[in-house]
């Protein structure tokens, strides 16, 4: 079977590409919205501001502190999806329609986030990639000194 190259994200990280799965099944409109905000190249050198060592790795800011976004809030589509290792799932603020542009991709099993946080893709390819990104301090819930950024990110349907 051949990969949906229009729902596949090819992450370079500085130790290699990570493949990730979208999941318009699950997030139609959110996945609609990260494939529009990269090919802008929204997301290239934007950096991992938030790496929390045994639960993810966030990213998705143009401010770099977790503050900021793309401008254009997504209604929620939490959905049944698990959040397991390798999980790609959008930040929020407190409000369940606040996602934006930040995501993260869980480490580890996250159950205790599930139905409360949108599901959007999965990693397939290259989470001993995501492993290597820099983590953040714990008593800094997980801020990043000197982060590690995302070298870039295409629509597979784009970059080959």
């Amino acid at each position: 079977m051949s990969a949906d190259l229009e729902n596949t994200l090819y992450l370079e990280l500085k130790d290699g590409r990570v493949t990730i799965a979208l999941r318009p099944d699950l997030a139609p409109n959110h996945v609609e919205r990260i494939k529009t905000l990269v090919r802008q190249n929204f997301y290239d050198g934007l950096k991992f501001h938030r790496v929390i060592e045994g639960f993810m790795a966030q990213t998705g800011d143009p401010r770099g502190d977790g503050t900021g976004g793309s401008g254009e809030n997504l209604k929620a589509e939490f959905n049944d999806e698990p959040h397991v290792r390798g999980t790609c799932s959008m930040a929020r603020a407190s409000s369940p329609n606040s996602a934006d542009s930040q995501f993260f991709i869980c480490f580890a099993d996250a159950r205790f986030l599930d139905k409360q946080y949108t599901v959007w893709g999965q990693v397939t390819e290259g989470m001993e990639h995501v492993d290597k990104i820099k983590r953040g301090s714990q008593a800094k819930n997980g801020s990043v000194t000197d982060p590690d950024k995302i070298v870039s990110m295409r629509v597979a349907a784009d970059a080959e």
